[in-house]
């Protein structure tokens, strides 16, 4: 398992990540798939606030994930971990 130092851009904003080398493909087609959504909802809503629109674009993925896989994310203890991480690191973006 080889670590890979890598930035990825989510909502304007850069964050340094250390991945498993394999994982950089799906990561980076993650960032983009967020800032694609993040842009239809800024373009399609009147939504100007950032924290709102990230806030709209996780309940977007979380509610996908859910019809997706019939299992809610509280009970999803991986997906629940990586949503908790998302969010501690909006959060402390947004604070500064």
């Amino acid at each position: 398992m080889a670590d890979l130092s890598i930035k990825v851009v989510i909502a304007g904003r850069t964050y340094p990540l250390t991945i498993d080398m394999a994982e950089e493909e799906m990561v980076r087609k993650a960032a983009k798939t967020i800032n694609d959504k993040i842009e239809e909802y800024e373009q399609n809503y009147a939504i100007k606030d950032k924290q709102d629109v990230l806030a709209m674009v996780a309940l977007h993925f979380a509610n996908r994930t859910f019809a997706d896989t019939g299992v809610p994310v509280e009970e999803d203890s991986e997906l629940k971990e990586q949503l908790l991480a998302i969010e501690s690191v909006l959060t402390a973006s947004l604070k500064s």
